[in-house]
């Protein structure tokens, strides 16, 4: 079982910035693929960004060129830089961890509320 704990919402003007945080309670290293998602009100879940075990990374298009996903192994933690925040990236923000052969294997964090004003 790995236990995810998302942290660094909060509240921000648009045009600022948030770096969210997401630690692991096991080794992510070599075996989990991290990815971040969201979900406004009344809209579905959608996958904000991901990085392989190997580092590899991809993004939404509505966030490339402004948001940045990486890790940190010998912490076990994942992290998303927001930056240019835009009112439309009101969302709870999730962190999921899915291994990296047994797809079917995966864990959701708890989610943590990112709201950007006008």
């Amino acid at each position: 079982q790995v236990q995810l704990v998302e942290s660094g919402g909060g509240l921000v003007q648009a045009g600022g910035s948030l770096r969210l945080s997401c630690a692991a309670s096991v080794s992510i290293s070599r075996s989990y693929a991290m990815g971040w998602y969201r979900q406004a009100p009344g809209k579905q879940r959608e996958l904000v960004a991901a990085i392989g075990s190997g580092g590899n990374t991809d993004y939404t298009d509505s966030v490339k060129g402004r948001f940045t996903i990486s890790r940190d192994n010998a912490k076990n933690t994942v992290y998303l830089q927001m930056n240019s925040l835009k009112p439309e990236d009101t969302s709870v923000y999730y962190c999921n961890a899915r291994h990296s052969i047994y797809h079917y294997i995966a864990y959701w964090g708890q989610g943590t509320q990112s709201t950007v004003s006008s």
